[in-house]
């Protein structure tokens, strides 16, 4: 037995030997394959009231797109934004609170400043995991010089406007520092009739259609709908006869963003990529000239303000068999919150060389765990700011927002005054749980709390940037961070 055993020892050291043993088949443990990276759409709507959308309590205008996708995920009950246009974007794209990049205000269309290029943004970070990165709608964050444009900060596509506000159908810019067109692709200016809601759309579809099916896409669609300068296509404003005129119009408006979002995710179903695409929806900020016409009940006041109707956005997020359908999450959140998310979720490299603010939401959003931490700073300038800890929220030196009195925009005032506060300091305490309309000032009545809450928002606020503004000197030729 000893003989035949060192005989068949022998014969298989013959075979290694001679290389045979290559031809045989190998039993080797199975390993499972990656799975694939998630596809990502962040549908941004431009100035849409809390309440406009019906699946967050509006009743008079259409949004049935929007609302049945709401229910197919879970939305957010605390979903916190920034007062106006360019600050929302600066927090979505790099991570960071506003006191970071110096951006408190809107840009205007000839702001000779934009988001500061030692900002790493999100798409620059999912390059990093093969991503596809496209951008479709309004921009918002510099155009002044090359190496602010969409395509030099992280996109492989762009469409669509790099200002703030523009003529619906003419596409020329619309905030009275001058008539210049302004509807691009791929960074170069194009002619193109049409509605640019809908154009927004077109755009989208044709990249997904067109996108390799063996990458991910990150899609970002910030539509310029419903900003003003208000217009829609009558067959979209004529089912709102009964509405008054101004938020007839409006509502024509977010019923064509609506229509804009249900082609888009027809489009993916189409392309077989919805069941592996996570969804986002919110707005940018609250509406503006509430009760006017956009609708922020039961929050007070709105875009350009501090209060809640100025910086909480209604919102939800889809990812089917990842993301609960049909829930609510109450923990609050906020828009610098998706750039870890995302980063981590994909695999990617954060690659932002700078300090981020935000906290990765995803347990919260599949497990109901709320982050680790202990404040939310909602908004910001250097002299006018809010905090939230737990129910708690303080305000210092709070903006009052666009009213139906108001006869301009926000984005129609200088970036200057966007950013100022009264001299006299102004000290607001509420208790969301029990106020959500802020009708009840508490900062006399808690002392204390007001102390340890200024204590914890001068921990931000020590470190906050001054304000870019319109006397920053031109930089000719910038390169972005690559």
């Amino acid at each position: 037995m000893k003989e035949s055993l060192n005989a068949w020892g022998l014969n298989l050291r013959r075979l290694l030997t001679a290389g045979w043993l290559g031809a045989l088949p190998l039993m080797t443990p199975a390993v499972a394959a990656p799975a694939p990276k998630p596809n990502i759409v962040y549908f941004l709507v431009d100035d849409m009231g809390f309440a406009d959308c019906g699946f967050n309590g509006g009743q008079d205008i259409r949004t049935p797109i929007i609302d049945a996708l709401s229910t197919q995920g879970t939305v957010f009950q605390n979903y916190y934004v920034q007062p106006v246009c360019s600050t929302s974007r600066a927090c979505l794209m790099t991570g960071r609170y506003p006191i970071r990049t110096g951006i408190y205000g809107a840009l205007k269309n000839n702001s000779q400043y934009g988001l500061p290029l030692n900002e790493r943004t999100l798409p620059q970070a999912l390059h990093t995991a093969g991503y596809t990165t496209a951008i479709c709608g309004k921009w918002h964050l510099g155009d002044f010089a090359p190496g602010y444009l969409p395509m030099q900060r992280g996109f492989d596509h762009q469409y669509g406007l790099w200002t703030g506000m523009m003529d619906y159908f003419t596409h020329v810019a619309a905030d009275g520092t001058g008539r210049r067109p302004d509807w691009h692709r791929d960074d170069e200016l194009i002619t193109e009739p049409g509605y640019s809601t809908l154009l927004i759309a077109q755009e989208a579809i044709r990249l997904i259609q067109e996108q390799a099916k063996d990458k991910p896409l990150f899609l970002y669609v910030p539509f310029n709908g419903i900003h003003g300068p208000y217009m829609a296509p009558t067959n979209y404003t004529n089912p709102y006869q009964n509405l008054p005129p101004n938020r007839q119009m409006v509502a024509g408006m977010l019923t064509a963003v609506d229509d804009a979002i249900g082609q888009v995710v027809a489009a993916l179903k189409a392309a077989k990529m919805y069941d592996h695409t996570l969804i986002i929806f919110s707005s940018d900020n609250g509406g503006p000239f509430p009760g006017d016409r956009t609708m922020n009940t039961p929050l007070r006041a709105g875009k350009g303000s501090t209060y809640e109707g100025g910086v909480r956005s209604s919102a939800f997020a889809i990812f089917p068999g990842q993301i609960p359908a049909g829930k609510k999450v109450s923990a609050p959140v906020h828009l610098v919150d998706w750039y870890p998310t995302l980063t981590k979720l994909t695999g990617a490299d954060p690659a932002q060389p700078l300090p981020v603010d935000g906290t990765d939401i995803w347990p919260l959003l599949t497990q109901g765990q709320a982050p680790d931490r202990d404040a939310i700073l909602i908004a910001g300038t250097p002299r006018r700011y809010a905090l939230r800890m737990g129910d708690w929220k303080l305000l210092v030196n709070p903006g009052g927002g666009r009213t139906p009195s108001s006869t301009k925009d926000v984005e129609e005032q200088p970036e200057e005054k966007a950013a100022a506060a009264p001299r006299a300091e102004i000290v607001e305490l509420y208790n969301l749980a029990e106020d959500l309309s802020e009708t009840k000032n508490l900062a006399a009545a808690q002392p204390e709390r007001v102390q340890a809450m200024r204590a914890r928002l001068e921990t931000y606020m020590k470190d906050a940037v001054p304000a870019l503004g319109p006397l920053q000197p031109k930089a000719k030729g910038a390169q972005a961070n690559p």
